[in-house]
């Protein structure tokens, strides 16, 4: 996991409390900017699965 380069959302430009993505050619890897070393590791078509079903909306509260 060195080198990961790490994106976060346009609207959390400030860093406060923004997920971080950082995408490799065979894994996903995400964080929250609040705890940088806690990083989740996801398989591409687990990311895919995540990011369908945010926007389908199964995870609005």
């Amino acid at each position: 996991m060195e080198n990961l380069h790490w994106k976060r959302p346009e609207a959390c430009p400030d860093g406060n409390s923004c997920p971080e993505v950082s995408i490799a050619p065979d894994a996903v890897y995400v964080r929250s900017s609040l705890l940088p070393d806690a990083i989740a590791q996801l398989t591409p078509d687990e990311w895919r699965d995540l990011v369908s079903a945010i926007r389908a909306g199964e995870f609005d509260l």
